[in-house]
């Protein structure tokens, strides 16, 4: 007779993997415990799902344990690979090659995509393509002459850790744990790789086990969403509650309680952080200081930029109407919202914006501008004539 070995309980599992996080870091809330526990289960499983949430852990300073989280995520999923910066070749061959779908982590994202990068929209290409089961690249392989074209996948499960934020295309595939320093009352064990790295690995294993006997269940599952939680956001916590769903326990109420929490947090956050980028980018790189600036020339520098984010807002390019609408959110000195106004020009009378109508907003929203941009105009920007410009408009 052979003994059956025992049944793994995923609830119980899953509260270990959420201790196991809670020892080495402090979230933001109660529900970043949950995604990241749920997102750690779910990188087993991802051959049963046709999406992967994306996890990112973002900050706006150093020293909020972005790294640390990652680290630790390392420990408990498969075929974790850690880069820093890699090609976008590079990645799409990894996945080709691994035994098993690679768990990709990204640590100091923000030198991917902030500011100072280069170009990397094979690299953003390559994150938005991997989001879904059959994403997958055309290049070219071989010796010399002798190319031939291929397809690589790039579906994998992917979690970044870096500052300030990620293009928005990457943002809405993403669960976003907005990581913070921790107060003096916020205590966490320090960890030692050679000591608790092997712990997070039984862990790991035991994860794969109970993934192997509910990877039929999770295929197959369709679970609800919270009310309001619909499109983008429901592709993207789709697998995590399937995750939830399975284990049982306590956990499906708690991950759709975090679902919601972190879904409406990160609309506030989008909305907050375009209108930010939109405010910073207008008195760093579009009017330094120029006195007004038509709509159609503040359009023609914003899509010209090179990090290419006004170029996909929401799918599409900003717009003078999208401009209105975000920058009316925000007031004037006289405390009434941006609106374009006429500015009168030897030419003609077009729309735009007056300097003196966001000053308040740059003033109270906008981080200190960098060096490099005082009074200067970034090389980009198309030259206006300020010399045109006869008088204020109504």
């Amino acid at each position: 007779m052979t003994d059956t070995p025992p049944t793994i309980d995923g609830a119980k599992l899953l509260d270990e993997i959420e201790r196991f996080h809670r020892r080495f870091n402090v979230f933001p809330t109660e529900a970043a415990y949950v995604a990241v526990a749920l997102w750690d289960a779910h990188a087993h499983l991802i051959d049963a799902f046709d999406g992967t949430a994306r996890l990112a852990f973002l900050s706006p300073e150093p020293g909020s344990g972005k790294s640390r989280a990652l680290e630790i995520v390392e420990t408990l999923t498969p075929n974790a690979a850690m880069t820093v910066n890699a090609s976008a070749n590079a990645l799409f061959r990894l996945v080709e090659a691994s035994h098993g779908m690679p768990t990709l982590l990204f640590d100091e994202i923000d030198t991917v995509f902030g500011p100072k990068a280069g170009d990397n929209e094979p690299v953003r290409g390559f994150l938005n393509s991997g989001y879904r089961r059959g994403g997958a690249a055309l290049r070219c392989v071989g010796d010399g002459s002798n190319q031939v074209a291929g397809w690589f996948s790039s579906y994998c499960a992917v979690a970044m850790a870096g500052l300030g934020s990620l293009p928005d295309t990457i943002l809405t595939r993403s669960v976003i744990i907005r990581m913070r320093k921790r107060a003096p009352n916020e205590k966490v064990s320090p960890y030692r790789r050679r000591l608790h790295e092997k712990e997070g690995h039984v862990l790991r294993d035991r994860l794969a086990e109970w993934a192997d006997t509910v990877r039929d269940a999770v295929a197959d599952a369709w679970p609800e969403m919270p009310d309001g939680v619909t499109d983008r956001p429901a592709d993207v916590w789709e697998p995590l509650l399937a995750v939830a769903d399975a284990a049982g326990g306590h956990w499906p109420t708690r991950a759709r309680a975090a679902c919601v929490d972190l879904v409406n947090a990160a609309r506030d956050d989008d909305e907050a952080s375009v209108g930010i980028r939109l405010l910073t980018d207008l008195r760093d790189r579009v009017f330094c200081g120029a006195d007004r600036m038509p709509t159609t020339a503040i359009l023609e520098i914003l899509l010209a930029l090179d990090d290419g984010q006004w170029a996909d807002v929401d799918d599409k390019p900003l717009t003078s109407r999208m401009l209105a609408r975000l920058l009316g959110r925000y007031v004037t000195p006289a405390n009434k919202p941006i609106k374009p106004r006429v500015i009168r020009t030897a030419s003609g009378t077009p729309r735009g914006y007056y300097a003196e109508d966001l000053t308040d907003a740059w003033t109270r929203y906008c981080p200190p501008p960098p060096p490099e941009m005082r009074n200067m105009r970034n090389a980009a920007t198309p030259q206006v004539n300020r010399g045109e410009f006869v008088a204020d408009g109504p």
